[in-house]
């Protein structure tokens, strides 16, 4: 990926450093800093176990009302179940950043991934923050991005420009995460940056939106994590104001694109996946319903399972649809996989659907189309397959 072909947002800069809070002969640390103050907004997990850098970002932002200057990420260390010493641990690596790069401490949010329960190792944190503050404006966000990666196989990076009259608006995402992915706002942290002109109300509004047309999409193993969030800087650097009902309308479509991009290579970089699965559902009740039907599936490991093995087994999908707690007619229930219909009214289709499905089913991209009746109800989620090194990475984390 060359970083000088992308388009960075005007006024931001960024700096990483190798800390060795777990892993060796990379970099482990990540900053990304505004010029200016910028209008900040995040969206947090849901999870009622969440980590102190979590606690302290909603602090910041609801002390500052909605204004930061940087994000700041380490790998490797969540600071999840740490109680009163994690948020104390934590709010002395902001005091140290801050000091080095010459902000106050409650400008900065906050993130880190890693193993839960253990302590912050505070003697790193001293060590790597020189370095960290020797590198801001040296760096690419390429490389911010592999930075706070842990079992990813590659960073992931995304970035869009929105044209307007009155110039320019750029916007530059970048996340991380390939297991315990089921955001509810999966591990899943992830950065926008933007150099528009922005109401901090519509900026979380926004945030939040293209949260749930991205990140609360998509699902590797039905794992809301403890440290997931999405944290968002505009510093309207660009000079360009979007303050009318139309440009909020583009500069949302363009967020959400970048946060649509992000998520798909979190479920393309699955821990051990091999496929995509794109589950798509309508016909239900309410949008609600339909989330309902398509997570079942999606988080089903026995659906999962037949998809790592090529194994068109249908019935798997038809029975995870029936225990989702979705309402519907059990004799208005369609499915097609990649385009084939296998279950037609509450019914199997007759032929040799295994023959059918066979060139479908060694794609790395399957489509699975659920009809539930007639209702308005409608839902996408990317699901990732379920193998044999999925179980191997996991089993094997902490040691």
């Amino acid at each position: 990926m060359n970083a000088s072909v992308i388009p960075l947002p005007k006024g931001f800069s960024f700096a990483t450093a190798a800390a060795g809070f777990k892993y060796t002969g990379r970099d482990d640390l990540a900053l990304c800093l505004s010029d200016t103050t910028a209008v900040a907004a995040g969206v947090f997990t849901k999870n009622l176990f969440q980590a102190a850098p979590v606690q302290v970002a909603k602090h910041q932002l609801a002390a500052s009302g909605g204004h930061a200057r940087a994000v700041l990420i380490n790998a490797g260390q969540a600071n999840a179940c740490t109680g009163q010493p994690g948020i104390d641990d934590c709010r002395a690596t902001l005091a140290m950043v801050g000091g080095a790069v010459g902000i106050p401490p409650e400008e900065i949010l906050p993130a880190s991934t890693g193993v839960v329960g253990a302590r912050l190792k505070m003697d790193k944190w001293e060590k790597a923050v020189p370095l960290l503050a020797a590198s801001l404006g040296k760096t690419s966000p390429v490389a911010a991005a592999k930075a706070i990666t842990t079992t990813d196989t590659f960073p992931k990076i995304a970035w869009r420009t929105l044209a307007t009259d009155a110039g320019e608006v750029r916007v530059l995402g970048m996340a991380k995460g390939a297991g315990m992915i089921a955001p509810n706002m999966g591990t899943m942290l992830s950065v926008l940056l933007c150099d528009a002109k922005v109401g901090s109300l519509w900026w979380q509004e926004a945030v939040a939106a293209a949260a749930d047309r991205s990140f609360n999409s998509i699902t590797v193993d039905g794992d809301t994590s403890t440290n997931d969030c999405l944290l968002a800087l505009a510093n309207g650097a660009s000079s360009v104001a979007i303050d009318s009902a139309e440009g909020r309308q583009s500069l949302l479509g363009v967020m959400v694109e970048v946060c649509q991009a992000l998520a798909a290579m979190l479920i393309q970089d699955a821990e051990g996946g091999t496929k995509v699965l794109r589950i798509k559902v309508q016909g239900a009740t309410s949008h609600a319903e339909a989330e309902l039907a398509a997570r079942a599936v999606g988080n089903s490991p026995l659906v999962k399972t037949a998809f790592f093995g090529r194994d068109a087994n249908w019935g798997r999908i038809v029975a995870a649809l029936g225990r989702s707690g979705a309402t519907f007619d059990p004799n208005a229930v369609s499915v097609r996989i990649g385009g084939v219909p296998v279950f037609t009214k509450g019914l199997p289709e007759a032929g040799d659907l295994d023959a059918l499905l066979a060139p479908h089913m060694r794609r790395s991209e399957i489509a699975v189309d659920i009809e539930l009746g007639n209702g308005p109800g409608r839902y996408l989620l990317l699901a990732s397959d379920l193998t044999y090194d999925y179980v191997k990475i996991n089993a094997d984390y902490r040691t």
